[in-house]
C-alpha cells in the first residue's frame, strides 16, 4: 500500500501541467523572472565562453543529506555524470564512484578555488573531505578544462571545482540538525563574525559531526568530524586576502562486494554483508567485519592572495598546503594465506598556482604558473588473521626525492561584436622520483634492497590546448563550440609492483626489471571536442551538446609471454578509446510555483581495437567500455507554493557490463527520490528556519549501484555492489 501511495504521488507530480508563459525573452546574463532551477552555465574568471555547468546553492541542497557529505552526490543531477553510490548518507568514503562521459571519477581533477585535491592508491579526488554547506557552488568542466585550474595528477575524467561560500560580510548562525534511519544522525554549525570594526576582518567557523549504522551489515560509515576556518581580510578597496583551512576525520567499516554470480540472484543476496562476529575458521574470518574498515584523515589549507596594481593589472598568488593519514584494513588471501592487509597512506603536498592579469581594450590575458612538490608513501602490510602476528609486507617502496610538477599556462579571451572567443594553452611537466625497493622474508623480516626493485626517476610532459567560441544569435539564443586537450598522469603503481613481487623469480629467469615494466607506463590523453547551443526564452532554456572524445594511452592488460612457462598478465599505456554522445540540459519555468528540468544522456564509450589477456585474444573492439550506460537521464519538478517546497526526481540508468567483453551484464535502474520542505522566513529570532523531510529510493527498488572495475576487466575479476533501499531522513535547519 505505501508503495502505491508512492507511486501515484509521484506520477501526479510528475504529469503536473504546463502553465507556459508568454514574456519578452531575455539574455543569459540578465534574468529578472520569478524562476527557480538547479544549474546554469558557467565560465572562469576573464573567460569569455561558457564550458562548464554550475550547481548553486540551490542545487546542492536539492540534493539531500547526502550532499552535505559528498562531492559526488552533490553534482549527480548533471547529464553526463553518473554518481555510484551505496549508501544513502552519502558516507561511504572510498566506496563510490562517478563517471563523466563513462571516464571514471579518480582520472579526473577537483580543486578548492582552483587548488587541486587529489592522494594515491587509488589515485584521484578525495571528494569526502568537506562540508558542502560552505560553498557557494559546484562547477563542472566535462570537456575542455580552463588552463587555470590546478589539476593535480589530471583532467581525463574532467574537472571539478568547488567555490567556497567565503565569510559573509555580516554576523549570522547557520545550524542543522538531522535525523534518520540506521540511526543517521548529522549536526553542523557554522559561525560567521561579520565585517569587524575598523579592520573589516571576516571569519567564519564551522563544524559537524556525522554519524550512522551501515544499513546492511554490522558496523558504522562514522563518526565522521569536520571543521572549517575561513577568513577573509580586505587590503583596500580592490583586494582581499582569503585563507582557508579544513579538516576531516573519517572511521568507518567497510561494505562487503557482491560476486557476479550473487548479483544474478540480488534478491537473494541483497543484504550479503561481513560478518558479525569470529568464528575461528580462518577463511570465514577474513570477512569479520572490524577486519574491513578504514580511518581517513585530512588536513588542507591554502589561501588566495591578490594585488591589483591597476584596475587593468593584477597578480594572484595561491599557495597550499595538503596532508592525508589513512589506514584501511581488509580480509584478503596472499599465496593461499589468510591475512588481513593494511593500507597505508601517508601524502603530503604543497604548492604554489601564481597568476597575473592584465586587461586590454579588446580581450585579456593570463599568464600563471603552477608548481607542486608532492611526497607519495604508499605501504602494505600483513597479518595472521587468527593471531595477528606481522606476516609481512605486500609492498615497500621508497622514494628517493619527491614528485615535482611545473605547469606554466598562458590564457586570452576576447569578444568581437556577438562573438565571443578564448583559447589557453599549458604545458605539464611532472618529474616521478626514484624508488627503491625492499624485499623481506620470515621468520624476522628484515627489510633487504634488491637491485632488480629499483625503478629509475622518469619525467612525463604534454602540452594541453583549449580553445573556444560562442555566437550570440540575438538575445535568447547562443551557439558554443571547444576543444580541449587533457591528461592524467601514470597511476596503479601498486597492482604493477605487486605482479612483479608475486612473480619475481620469472622475471628475472627472463632478465626483465621492475624498472623494464615501468618503462611501458606513460600519461594517458584525451582530446575533446564539444559542439552545443543554449535556446533561452523567460519560460524555458534548453542546453544540447554534441561531444566527441579520443582517448589514448589507456591504462591495459597486457600479456607477457617470456615470463614463466604461460607467460604473465600486467599493465600497460598501450590502449585506445572513441567515445561520442549528446547531452541535453533543459529548464522549464510552469509558472510563478513550478520548474521542470529533463537532463538525458546518450554515451558511447568504446574500445578501437580487440584487447588480449594469457595470450588469448578478448573480444572487445567496439563494445561499450565497463561500467558506461549509453542511456541516463535526471528529472524532476521543483514545486513552490507559499512556504511549502516540494521536489520529486527520478534517475535512470540504463544497462551496463562489468567486464570488457560484456558478458556480465548488470540491469538498468530506475530511482526516485522525494523531498518536502516548510519554510518560515523571519521567524522569532532566525531569518529562516527550515524542516525537511526527505525519502530517498521511494519504491525501495533492488538494484546494484557501484561495478568497481577497471576498464579492461575480465569476467569474473570485477566486484559489485547493491544500492540503498529506502530510507527516510528529517532535518530542521535554521539561520540567524
Amino acid at each position: 500500500m505505501k508503495r502505491t501511495i508512492c507511486f501515484v504521488t509521484m506520477g501526479v507530480l510528475l504529469l503536473f501541467p504546463t502553465v507556459a508563459m508568454a514574456e519578452e525573452p531575455v539574455t543569459l546574463e540578465s534574468i529578472v523572472v520569478r524562476e527557480k532551477k538547479l544549474v546554469k552555465p558557467t565560465k572562469q574568471t576573464n573567460d569569455t565562453v561558457y564550458t562548464g555547468s554550475e550547481i548553486i546553492r540551490e542545487g546542492i541542497d536539492a540534493q539531500g543529506a547526502k550532499a552535505a557529505v559528498s562531492v559526488y552526490e552533490a553534482v549527480n543531477i548533471l547529464p553526463g555524470v553518473s554518481v555510484e553510490s551505496i549508501d544513502p548518507f552519502g558516507l561511504a568514503a572510498e566506496q563510490k564512484n562517478i563517471r563523466i562521459r563513462g571516464v571514471r571519477g579518480f582520472l579526473g581533477a577537483m580543486t578548492v578555488a582552483g587548488i587541486p585535491n587529489y592522494g594515491g592508491n587509488p589515485m584521484g579526488p578525495r571528494e569526502y573531505l568537506y562540508d558542502m554547506e560552505n560553498f557557494e557552488s559546484i562547477a563542472v568542466y566535462k570537456g575542455a578544462v580552463p588552463a587555470d585550474l590546478g589539476t593535480g595528477v589530471g583532467a581525463r575524467g574532467g574537472a571539478i571545482e568547488l567555490r567556497p561560500l567565503w565569510p559573509e560580510e555580516t554576523w549570522g548562525v547557520k545550524f542543522g540538525q538531522g535525523i534518520g534511519e540506521n540511526a543517521y544522525s548529522r549536526t553542523f554549525l557554522r559561525l560567521d563574525s561579520g565585517a569587524l570594526p575598523v579592520v573589516s576582518t571576516r571569519l567564519s567557523v564551522s563544524g559537524s559531526y556525522t554519524d550512522a549504522e551501515k544499513w546492511k551489515g554490522p558496523g558504522d560509515l562514522g563518526p565522521r568530524k569536520n571543521a572549517n576556518i575561513m577568513l577573509s581580510q580586505p587590503i583596500n578597496d580592490r583586494d582581499t586576502i582569503q585563507l582557508w583551512f579544513n579538516l576531516n576525520d573519517l572511521d568507518q567499516n567497510l561494505y562487503k562486494p557482491l560476486t557476479y554470480d550473487e548479483v544474478k540472484d540480488l534478491g537473494d543476496n541483497y543484504d550479503n554483508d561481513y560478518n558479525g562476529s569470529l568464528t575461528g575458521i580462518a577463511s570465514q574470518d577474513i570477512n569479520y567485519f572490524d577486519y574491513n574498515r578504514g580511518n581517513y584523515r585530512n588536513r588542507d589549507f591554502l589561501s588566495v592572495i591578490p594585488i591589483s596594481f591597476t584596475d587593468a593589472f593584477k597578480l594572484t598568488v595561491k599557495p597550499y598546503y595538503s596532508k592525508e593519514d589513512t589506514d584501511i584494513l581488509g580480509g584478503t588471501t596472499v599465496s593461499g594465506n589468510y591475512v588481513v592487509q593494511r593500507r597505508m597512506r601517508d601524502i603530503e603536498r604543497y604548492g604554489l598556482i601564481s597568476q597575473l592579469d592584465y586587461r586590454f581594450d579588446w580581450l585579456t590575458a593570463s599568464l600563471g604558473y603552477w608548481f607542486e612538490d608532492s611526497d607519495m608513501v604508499i605501504s602494505q602490510k600483513y597479518y595472521n588473521v587468527a593471531t595477528h602476528a606481522f606476516a609481512g609486507y605486500g609492498m615497500v617502496m621508497e622514494n628517493e626525492d619527491d614528485g615535482i610538477v611545473h605547469s606554466p599556462y598562458l590564457k586570452l579571451a576576447g569578444s568581437t561584436g556577438p562573438l565571443d572567443w578564448q583559447a589557453g594553452l599549458k604545458y605539464f611537466h611532472y618529474t616521478d622520483p626514484a624508488s627503491q625497493g625492499y624485499t623481506a622474508s620470515a621468520p624476522d623480516y628484515q627489510l633487504v634492497k634488491a637491485s632488480d626493485l629499483y625503478r629509475q626517476e622518469k619525467t612525463y610532459d604534454e602540452l594541453l590546448p583549449t580553445v573556444g567560441v560562442n555566437c550570440h544569435i540575438g538575445d535568447d539564443i547562443e551557439l558554443f563550440a571547444s576543444y580541449g586537450r587533457n591528461q592524467i598522469r601514470p597511476y596503479a603503481y601498486v597492482p604493477l609492483v605487486n605482479v612483479y613481487n608475486k612473480n619475481r623469480a620469472a622475471f628475472q629467469a627472463a632478465g626483465v626489471t621492475l624498472d623494464d615494466m615501468f618503462s611501458g607506463y606513460d600519461m594517458e590523453t584525451s582530446d575533446n571536442i564539444e559542439l552545443g547551443a543554449r535556446f533561452r526564452l523567460s519560460w524555458m532554456e534548453i542546453m544540447p551538446t554534441f561531444f566527441y572524445t579520443k582517448h589514448k594511452n589507456l591504462l591495459t592488460t597486457v600479456h607477457d609471454p617470456r615470463i614463466g612457462t604461460t607467460g604473465v598478465n600486467y599493465y600497460q599505456n598501450v590502449g585506445e578509446a572513441t567515445g561520442y554522445g549528446v547531452e541535453l540540459e533543459t529548464n522549464f519555468f510552469l509558472g510563478d510555483h513550478v520548474t521542470f528540468f529533463f537532463n538525458p544522456t546518450y554515451t558511447s564509450l568504446t574500445y578501437d581495437e580487440d584487447l588480449t589477456y594469457a595470450g588469448a585474444t578478448m573480444d572487445t573492439e567496439d563494445n561499450q567500455v565497463v561500467d558506461t550506460p549509453e542511456w541516463m537521464f535526471k528529472t524532476g519538478l521543483i514545486l513552490r507554493w507559499r512556504n511549502f517546497e516540494v521536489v520529486p526526481m527520478l534517475s535512470y540508468l540504463d544497462d551496463r557490463y562489468g567486464d570488457a567483453e560484456n558478458t556480465e551484464e548488470v540491469d538498468n535502474y530506475v530511482v526516485a527520490n522525494l523531498k518536502v520542505g516548510y519554510t518560515l522566513k523571519d521567524f522569532a529570532f532566525c531569518k529562516s528556519l527550515k524542516v525537511s523531510l526527505e525519502l530517498i529510493n521511494l519504491f525501495d527498488e533492488e538494484y546494484v549501484s557501484l561495478i568497481n572495475a577497471m576498464d579492461d576487466s575480465r569476467s569474473g575479476s570485477t566486484s559489485y555492489y547493491a544500492g540503498a533501499p529506502f530510507t527516510s531522513l528529517l532535518s530542521v535547519s535554521l539561520e540567524i
